[in-house]
């Protein structure tokens, strides 16, 4: 997600983190839940908070903590309301970006590994996208009301005839 489409910012400077680390927590507001329900799809996210715990590594910074959230989802068999709470945890390190030779980025633009720091751009990291990147990344992508499974339509016959699944679906809901 791209800085300016998330509605929710709350930056953090290194310098303002103490040599003993800084512990934040935060709350989304009513708009800003509203807003970011639109951008994931969910009928309603009625709690967004994080609790994270920043410390100092060199010019670096590392991010512990966790993401809690209450979203309002629909079921994807019965289409009937889901709600889902999520706890997702956050351990992330920031490092500044470190100038490399035009020619070594040139070959190799999309170079990273799993283990790499994220970029720590001009001295600062915002909490509210981190929050909000692990509540996306923790949102359910199927939903199911407890209990319900999905179940294809059985066909009485084996044969390969290409509608009848259709035929079968008719007969069930009584229309042939």
């Amino acid at each position: 997600m791209e800085k300016n489409q998330n509605p929710w910012s709350v930056p953090v400077t290194v310098e303002d983190i103490p040599e003993n680390g800084l512990h934040v927590e935060i709350s989304a507001p009513e708009s800003v839940r509203a807003e970011l329900a639109g951008l994931a799809g969910l009928r309603d996210v009625t709690r967004l908070s994080a609790a994270f715990d920043l410390t100092r590594r060199g010019a670096g910074v590392r991010v512990t903590g966790r993401v809690s959230a209450h979203v309002g989802q629909t079921c994807v068999v019965t289409l009937e309301p889901v709600e889902n709470g999520l706890e997702e945890p956050v351990d992330l390190i920031f490092a500044p970006e470190l100038a490399a030779p035009a020619s070594a980025r040139a070959e190799k633009p999309h170079l990273r590994t799993d283990d790499a720091p994220e970029p720590l751009v001009g001295g600062k990291l915002d909490l509210g996208i981190i929050a909000t990147e692990f509540l996306f990344l923790g949102i359910e992508p199927y939903p199911r009301k407890a209990g319900v499974e999905f179940a294809p339509v059985k066909i009485d016959d084996d044969s390969a005839r290409p509608f009848a699944a259709l035929e079968a679906l008719k007969k069930r809901l009584g229309s042939g």
